[in-house]
């Protein structure tokens, strides 16, 4: 278990590996996100897109169970902050594979809780040709080993 004295600034992962279909895809935007180029493969060839594309609501799902079977676990954490500057950086396709790199990039002691420290983390979800469709920062809160020192 990592606590808050153990994370290292500087500190990157590379991991997960998701499989995105095209009936997924639908599946989350009937539900979610009913937009047509998410839908109807007719309709997304005349969007912008050209062609079927994943929500990035979808896609921001995806990293999250990832980032979950994948490094929370091995955390003491004590659940989320927010998210800043979430991007789509291009659309996710039926076929695509996806995985994450993460690196640390800020951790302070909570201003207000001497259980915990906060630690931000910037993620990139890449696809299979090593190109980021999503990017974030996530500040999390992570369970301090001696509180308050």
């Amino acid at each position: 278990m990592r606590y808050f004295e153990d994370i290292e600034v500087g500190t990157t992962r590379e991991f997960g590996e998701y499989h995105v279909t095209r009936e997924e895809i639908v599946e989350f935007a009937k539900q979610y996100d009913p937009q047509p180029f998410h839908l109807d493969a007719a309709a997304a060839a005349e969007s912008a897109f050209g062609e079927l594309v994943a929500s990035g609501w979808h896609t921001a799902s995806i990293s999250m169970r990832m980032l979950v079977e994948n490094y929370l676990t091995e955390n003491a954490g004590m659940g989320g902050r927010g998210v800043d500057e979430l991007r789509w950086q291009r659309p996710v396709t039926p076929g695509d594979t996806l995985s994450l790199r993460t690196e640390v990039v800020d951790k302070r002691p909570s201003e207000t809780d001497p259980r915990r420290g906060n630690v931000d983390t910037y993620i990139e979800v890449l696809n299979q040709d090593d190109e980021v469709v999503l990017s974030y920062t996530v500040t999390g809160m992570i369970e301090r080993r001696t509180p308050g020192k």
